[in-house]
C-alpha cells in the first residue's frame, strides 16, 4: 500500500535513507485516478527497499509549494534525499518500475 505523504512526515520520510517516490494528486483529477493502480501495485512490489507515496494536493500544501508543483499527477524521485527526477503526466507501469530500479 502506499505511504500517505503529507506535510508533517514528508521530511521525515526523505531521510528515511530509502529512495523515495512522491505522487502528487487529488481525488477530482482522472488521470490521477488512472494511475492510482499502477501506485499501489508498485508501492506493494517495493515494500520495505523503496517508500511510494501519495500526497494529497488537497489536503496539504508546503510540499507542492516547495518543489513547484503546477500540473497533477506529478512524480518526484528522490535519491538520499535530494530530487533527481521529476515525472509530469501519467505513466505505465514499466516505466514507473524502471526509474525506481535505477535509484536502488
Amino acid at each position: 500500500m502506499a505511504t500517505v505523504i503529507n506535510d508533517a512526515n514528508y521530511k521525515e520520510l526523505l531521510e528515511s535513507g530509502k529512495p523515495v517516490v512522491i505522487d502528487f494528486w487529488a481525488p477530482w483529477c482522472g488521470p490521477c485516478r488512472s494511475i492510482a493502480p499502477i501506485i499501489e501495485e508498485v508501492a506493494s512490489a517495493y515494500e520495505g527497499r523503496a517508500i511510494i507515496g501519495k500526497y494529497n494536493v488537497d489536503d496539504d500544501t508546503d510540499l507542492g509549494i516547495e518543489y513547484g508543483i503546477r500540473n497533477i499527477p506529478t512524480l518526484l524521485f528522490f535519491k538520499d534525499g535530494q530530487m533527481v527526477e521529476k515525472h509530469v503526466g501519467t505513466i505505465t507501469r514499466d516505466a514507473l518500475t524502471a526509474k525506481i530500479d535505477a535509484l536502488l
